[in-house]
């Protein structure tokens, strides 16, 4: 692996948030790492960038982390950072509101509310990582980018614009590591023998540590034991019941450390002077989720030999519908399964079947203040 050691390496990170801080600290672990973190606040960027620098420093490592400010929705701004420090590649883990909020709800309302799955949230995670992608081209640099904001559906919406990240990261890479480690357990073998290429939308990483295999989600994973493709060996009811069961792990907020070691596979494999293999989402404005091959500030499919990409975007998409949405349009135009918004609406009042990417920032405004509503009433009579 190669160290972070130039400008050619520097590494721009937006937000100062629990994934953001992870992210950071884990890439402080290459000695002279430089990184660049930019919070709307410029003081809480700041006490942020020195956690990591001083962490780093105690542990005998010496590591450039420059604070900067920026608010992603003043384009102009934004821009002019960028084209300050020109980074190389560029981290964006801000979005208009977390994944996780809803966890917050007592847990019945959590499972009402939840049963209309990751959809409808999507103005959340589009909106600033749109801004950001404009801001990119105002700024008239060419970093590769990463997204974490729901990159499944995220990533092929801005490709339809032009707009594309070059690659996210989480969602389908979290799951990996349980299935490879439920798989040795059942050759009895090391993980580290364990290969796994699994071809899935966000939906399944999310359904199945909770509920195991799902039926009405299609996915695709083939599995190599040292060298040898045991796919047709593998019990996989079996192995994607025990992700949820004997290779559990704490979720929420505690669980970002996962979803932060998976953007650094990624971030350290774009910086890497050989070739990484592991899963990100919305790899080249694809939707849902893939094996890949990360080289050289580049990114390649690494789709098993059977499997056409057309496959596994079908897969995908079809995968997306159990995510509440039915269609992302050439246009970027999203629609949302009926069943999904009819619970939105049912709950919090919002109505949303058809989502136009320059809506998305008053759809998002809308949605926050439904679900305050919503959740103040809700705590309110707990």
């Amino acid at each position: 692996m190669s160290r972070i050691t130039d400008r050619n390496s520097r590494i721009m990170l937006f937000g100062t948030g629990n994934l953001t801080g992870n992210v950071l600290h884990l890439l402080a672990r290459d000695d002279h790492a430089d990184l660049v973190v930019v919070g709307r606040s410029l003081e809480s960027a700041t006490r942020l960038a020195n956690l990591v620098r001083l962490t780093a420093l105690q542990l005998g490592r010496t590591v450039r982390v420059t604070p900067d400010a920026a608010d992603l929705l003043d384009t102009a701004r934004t821009a002019e950072v960028i084209a300050t420090h020109n980074p190389a590649v560029i981290f964006n883990g801000a979005s208009l509101q977390s994944w996780r909020i809803i966890t917050n709800l007592p847990k019945r309302h959590f499972d009402e509310l939840d049963a209309a799955q990751f959809g409808p949230w999507l103005p959340m995670h589009l909106t600033l990582m749109h801004r950001l992608m404009t801001a990119i081209v105002a700024a008239g640099v060419k970093p590769v980018v990463v997204n974490p904001a729901y990159p499944d559906a995220v990533n092929p919406i801005l490709s339809h614009l032009g707009l594309a990240p070059l690659v996210g990261i989480g969602n389908v890479c979290n799951v990996v590591p349980a299935i490879r480690a439920a798989i040795a357990e059942h050759f009895g073998v090391s993980p580290r023998l364990v290969c796994v290429k699994l071809i899935a939308q966000h939906y399944f990483s999310h359904y199945v540590p909770r509920y195991g295999e799902p039926t009405n989600a299609p996915f695709c994973m083939d599995v190599e034991l040292d060298g040898s493709d045991v796919s047709a060996e593998v019990p996989v009811k079996a192995i994607l019941e025990a992700v949820g069961s004997r290779h559990r792990r704490l979720g929420g907020i505690d669980g970002q450390i996962l979803t932060a070691a998976s953007a650094v596979s990624v971030l350290r494999g774009l910086l890497s002077e050989r070739p990484v293999r592991t899963h990100a989402p919305g790899p080249l404005g694809l939707p849902g989720g893939y094996p890949v091959e990360i080289d050289g500030l580049k990114v390649r499919l690494d789709l098993p030999k059977h499997v056409t990409v057309a496959d596994a975007v079908w897969i995908n998409e079809q995968c997306q519908m159990a995510d509440g949405i039915e269609q992302i349009e050439l246009d970027g135009t999203v629609r949302f399964c009926d069943w999904s918004m009819d619970i939105m609406k049912r709950l919090l009042g919002y109505d949303c079947r058809i989502l136009r990417p320059d809506e998305s920032l008053d759809r998002a405004t809308e949605l926050a203040a439904k679900y305050r509503a919503y959740a103040t009433y809700i705590n309110a009579a707990a």
